[in-house]
């Protein structure tokens, strides 16, 4: 597939098939991924790849933690949104929503649709990004989220779709559990992998951006 293409038509996939995706592939995929930049050549990325009764384990853990009253507290931060950027986050939620037919008020469905979340989509595999504690948080998020996106690109090579996605690292204590990803190590996010379903329409939605000239602003060139 041509970069531009892949870029185009990448999308986050919530629904996934059952079928394996074989290790060799996800293997290829990683290697191109390692190709991604970083400053002066750091490379402060480290990834797990999991699945089968491992995957499935961190999946329990999750639903468990939550169902237990525990908070979300996850290695990386982030500020919630405000302006502009809150309203691109509820458009979105509601288009989410909407595609899966949830209603405002049914908090039973949006409990539901929450916990498919912190069920990694039902994916079958999953790979989990994460980087020494060492490092500072912005180096942490700029930089694996470049081999982030590049890895979300090379599995459409495969056929193979992803989501980019925090909830299922929310309690890395779990993830920490299953993997062994040691407490030295700060986990910074999850993609999920896998074969699109896509006969569901959450897997059919197509997210808007903003207009270029919105976001850019052109100098000398009169």
């Amino acid at each position: 597939m041509e970069i531009t293409d892949a870029i185009r038509s990448r999308k986050s996939i919530r629904r996934y098939k059952p079928n394996t995706v074989p290790r060799e592939i996800l293997e290829e995929i990683l290697k191109v991924a390692i190709k991604s930049p970083s400053a002066f050549n750091v490379q402060p990325w480290e990834i797990s790849v999991v699945t089968g009764k491992v995957l499935d384990n961190i999946k329990q853990g999750n639903v468990e933690m939550q169902a237990s009253g525990a908070a979300p507290n996850p290695d990386i931060m982030y500020k919630d949104f405000e302006g502009v950027y809150k309203q691109r986050q509820v458009a979105c939620t509601t288009q989410l929503h909407e595609a899966m037919g949830i209603r405002r008020e049914d908090k039973a469905a949006r409990q539901e649709w929450n916990k498919l979340g912190l069920h990694f989509y039902d994916a079958p595999a999953a790979f989990i990004l994460y980087a020494d504690g060492s490092l500072d948080d912005s180096r942490l998020t700029f930089e694996i989220g470049v081999i982030t996106q590049t890895i979300c690109l090379a599995a459409l090579n495969y056929g193979l779709g992803t989501c980019i996605m925090r909830q299922g690292v929310y309690y890395p204590e779990i993830v920490r559990r299953f993997t062994g990803i040691p407490k030295s190590k700060r986990i910074v996010t999850a993609i999920t992998i896998g074969y699109p379903d896509w006969e569901l329409k959450i897997n059919q939605i197509n997210t808007q951006r903003v207009p270029l000239e919105s976001i850019t602003a052109w100098y000398g060139f009169d």
